[in-house]
């Protein structure tokens, strides 16, 4: 069994600041409906999938949170399983966090969009609403609209003109979208948090054109009567020589002001050498298509604007060391100025990074030795739709319910892996159970711990829910058949039940209201950087 902490005890050693992983073992849904202030949502669902990348050092300390103790217990067995040697559950969870008189939190990504709301507070961030911007738009003022957001939350919305450059491309895009210094710049995002680091990521690199943040994005867009775009795929061209000269100062700027440290390789080995004691993070902050054709070995993937707006998805430890990787450079410095802002200490990027590198291509593949040790019987395809067709088996679809809902084999069941205890109770009685998910990695890792909940046969779908697409057999949509709730994802305003409007009031208000939450917490740790 895992050691216990104490609410008290965990607060202190937030409060020291040395290195700490605080992971919270719950669904995201249940994450973001009452969470610590740092802690990363890791569910036990998922747990092998992620922890290498999230917490890499396994001698790191590391504090598991959930309810009541019982996700957490199961999360520290398969920590200790991997090799994790210093892992604690926090006593009392939650509930005895709020009980020891500390402030709880909701939603996600809180550190990102508490410090978003903290440096419109304190930078004075300038912003326009909807309504002005309209006017603007209709008056044929010279602007140009640039939503921060990726390509795949661009393409549900966008602002009308509004082209797609995601946060960390805004420094580096924006010369050549927008070269004459008369030209307005509006950065917009769904909400505000991208919005505001985008409009400050510019007027911080010096450009010359008036920028300013969209109030409340989108949503602010829609909630004042006007338009929304959809299925836009407007994007920034490849950079100028001119543009990647101006890009060049604003480096020079931002080091300056930042103190930001260049390394080089001979250092990058050296802290790898040292990995056993000190965290560290080598994140490729490139586009994603860039990172696929040829990145570092080991370098994981998280564009600088998804970075910094949801910082503990990547970094889970604090206090770790962060390696950044660029070879445009800009996009790497911008990033890394936000990262010591948010109170990251250790902050580095590496010069010339590729050159005499042999590189790997493609996504990053999962690699936990959880998964090779997984051995189960499998059934292919074909065999599967011939199984369903004579009732011999039973589907158990372990995607989140977001994915489920989007695409599944017909007829298949929707389960929570971390409660499949009470989903297998939900099936009908008859037939091999088959489990699946997208890619069947989580299938293969939940099917020892389904053999155990019951006397049925228990096989896996090869390749997944994938292979099944691939293989030319159909699809079905929507919640078909529920064995859990769905309470694993965390839904946007938008996409909630209900009264939609009401939803993005409600949301922009939580934002708004973040600033005064984190100064009663008091564990943020985010720093002001003189001009």
């Amino acid at each position: 069994m895992a050691d216990l902490i104490s609410p008290a005890e965990l607060k202190r050693r937030i409060r020291a600041g040395g290195e700490l992983a605080i992971l919270d073992v719950r669904e995201e849904g249940a994450h973001s409906k009452s969470h610590l202030f740092y802690g990363s949502c890791l569910p036990l669902s998922r747990l092998e999938l992620r922890i290498d990348d999230m917490v890499p050092r396994r001698s790191a300390s590391v504090v598991l949170v959930d309810d009541d103790g019982s996700l957490a217990a199961r999360a520290a067995a398969k920590l200790a399983a991997l090799g994790y040697g210093d892992v604690s559950i926090l006593d009392g969870g939650v509930p005895g966090w709020e009980a020891a008189g500390h402030v709880l939190f909701s939603g996600v990504h809180v550190p990102s969009k508490a410090f978003g709301e903290w440096v419109e507070h304190h930078c004075g961030t300038p912003h326009i609403d909807a309504v002005e911007l309209k006017a603007m738009m209709d008056a044929g003022e010279d602007l140009v609209v640039l939503d921060s957001r990726p390509m795949d939350e661009y393409r549900v919305m966008n602002i009308p003109t509004g082209i797609d450059v995601p946060g960390a491309e805004l420094a580096l895009r924006v010369h050549d979208i927008a070269p004459d210094p008369a030209t307005t710049v509006v950065v917009n995002c769904a909400g505000r948090t991208r919005s505001i680091i985008g409009a400050q990521s510019l007027i911080n690199a010096g450009i010359a054109n008036r920028v300013v943040a969209l109030k409340n994005g989108t949503m602010g867009w829609h909630l004042a009567g006007f338009e929304l775009e959809h299925g836009q795929s407007r994007s920034y061209a490849e950079s100028s020589p001119q543009a990647e000269a101006r890009a060049q100062k604003v480096i020079d700027r931002v080091t300056r002001r930042y103190a930001i440290r260049t390394i080089d390789k001979t250092t990058l080995e050296r802290w790898r050498a040292e990995a056993q004691t000190r965290t560290l993070y080598v994140v490729d902050v490139r586009s994603a298509e860039e990172y696929e054709a040829g990145h570092l070995a080991g370098a994981i993937w998280a564009p600088g604007g998804q970075l910094v707006q949801e910082t503990e998805s990547w970094l889970a430890t604090l206090g770790a060391r962060v390696v950044l990787i660029d070879d445009a450079r800009v996009r790497a410095y911008m990033t890394a100025s936000w990262l010591l802002q948010m109170g990251w200490r250790e902050v580095a990027v590496l010069a010339d990074p590729f050159t005499g590198e042999t590189l790997e291509t493609g996504a990053r593949r999962h690699r936990p030795a959880s998964i090779a040790a997984a051995a189960h019987d499998v059934v292919e395809p074909a065999a599967l739709a011939a199984a369903l067709r004579t009732g011999g088996a039973v589907v158990v679809d372990l995607a989140v319910s977001s994915e489920y809902a989007a695409g599944h084999v017909p007829g298949a069941w929707f389960a929570v892996r971390a409660r499949l205890a009470t989903g297998l109770a939900k099936l009908p009685s008859e037939g091999d159970i088959v489990l699946t998910s997208p890619d069947g990695l989580i299938a293969r890792l939940a099917a020892p711990e389904a053999s155990e909940l019951t006397s049925r046969p228990v096989k896996v779908l090869a390749g997944g829910t994938r292979a099944w697409a691939e293989a030319g057999l159909p699809l079905a949509e929507g919640p078909e058949h529920m064995a859990d709730e769905r309470d694993d994802v965390w839904l946007k305003p938008y996409q909630e039940s209900g009264d939609r409007e009401e939803n993005m009031r409600r949301y922009l208000a939580w934002e708004l209201d973040l600033v005064r939450n984190i100064e009663r917490d008091g564990d943020h740790r985010f720093r002001l950087f003189p001009d």
